[in-house]
């Protein structure tokens, strides 16, 4: 996705808050604020933050559990399914 008409100067933000409020959730893209001609800012609607979290701690998991495989760090499928009978049928 290209963000180049999703740029904003500040001053803009500042006139329109009401109105690129109401679009960043509507539109549901990001905005690019620049001051004095550069990008300082990046504004998003709350859900796609939130989706955005979401899905780069999903990432992280995937990752760590990459790490522990590469690392030896497992347990064969049939050694946990006997730990989870076991407990199943302790309780």
């Amino acid at each position: 996705m290209r963000y180049s008409s999703q740029v904003k100067p500040i001053s803009y933000l500042k006139a329109n808050a009401a109105e690129v409020l109401s679009s960043l959730s509507e539109k549901r893209e990001p905005l690019v604020i620049t001051q004095n001609g550069e990008a300082k800012a990046v504004l998003q609607d709350v859900a796609s933050y939130e989706a955005t979290q979401e899905t780069l701690a999903l990432l992280k998991i995937l990752a760590l559990g990459n790490q522990e495989v590469a690392a030896g760090k497992v347990i064969p499928v049939n050694e946990v399914t006997a730990r989870l009978m076991a407990k199943r049928s302790a309780v």
